[in-house]
């Protein structure tokens, strides 16, 4: 059975025990729930859990303009949750099971992302030339115009990219990877989540690219993130991108799971 609110500290009551039973695989959904609680705007959000004999299984988010977070959501809970959503479900991402079931009950949709999730096996530093550095207010204009170009080149730039740059700058977030004494590339790092950090976006200008700064500022950042913040770094990859998904894999990162961006209308 479905239960809905729209309370944060109800669904967090409920659903964060389940979430923390793998931090990993959960990390976007219990990432949200942090950043929820440390104040990012939301409007009409829908939080629900799925329960079997009064116990939880299963959890789900929506918290517009970003996609519905079917993560938690187990096979058997999809349709359930289509109908109680009376189909309302124009973006969500979740494991490719769960998103393929999604898609058989609601149709064709207009795009697919598919992702893959991974974990730091052992850091590889590379030997690329600069330095890493944590992001400072200074860097402001840049990193919201590195935000914007992302969001433009992975059509994945839903939000107020300017709030939530000032955001991940506040707390300490995002790091920049520094040639010539001038930033070169961008890595962000969630906050730790049930022992658990996650990397992204990564980003490096076109004109800066192949030169091995998008490994290193995200080896800098996964660094950063083990010696001050979390037990475990994540990161999420496009596979259509075979590029990013080698550099990963070249200083450590292993794969855990493929999941899928789903797009209607």
């Amino acid at each position: 059975m479905w239960t809905f609110t729209s309370s944060v500290e109800e669904y967090a009551a409920v659903a964060e025990p389940f979430l923390l039973g793998d931090p990993v695989r959960n990390t976007v959904p219990l990432t949200v729930l942090a950043n929820l609680r440390e104040g990012m705007p939301v409007q009409d959000p829908v939080f629900g859990w799925w329960t079997v004999d009064g116990e939880v299984r299963g959890a789900v988010f929506q918290t517009p303009p970003y996609p519905a977070g079917l993560f938690a959501v187990p096979v058997e809970a999809v349709a359930p949750l289509v109908k109680a959503l009376d189909g309302r479900l124009p973006m969500f991402v979740g494991p490719l099971e769960v998103t393929g079931e999604a898609v058989r009950l609601l149709g064709t949709p207009a795009r697919v992302v598919s992702e893959r999730l991974f974990r730091l096996g052992t850091l590889d530093v590379p030997d690329v030339p600069g330095r890493g550095r944590l992001a400072v207010p200074g860097d402001l204009p840049l990193l919201v115009s590195w935000y914007q170009a992302f969001g433009d080149e992975t059509g994945m730039g839903e939000g107020d990219v300017v709030d939530r740059v000032v955001r991940r700058l506040e707390g300490r977030e995002l790091f920049v990877w520094e040639a010539q004494d001038a930033p070169v590339s961008l890595a962000a790092l969630s906050p730790a989540a049930g022992g658990v950090c996650r990397i992204g976006p990564v980003y490096t200008p076109p004109s800066r690219r192949r030169r091995g700064y998008g490994a290193a500022v995200t080896a800098y950042a996964t660094a950063t993130g083990l010696a001050e913040r979390c037990e475990q770094v994540v990161l999420f990859t496009d596979l259509a991108n075979p590029t990013s998904n080698a550099i990963y894999q070249a200083i450590g990162y292993e794969p855990v799971a493929d999941y899928a961006h789903i797009t209607y209308g």
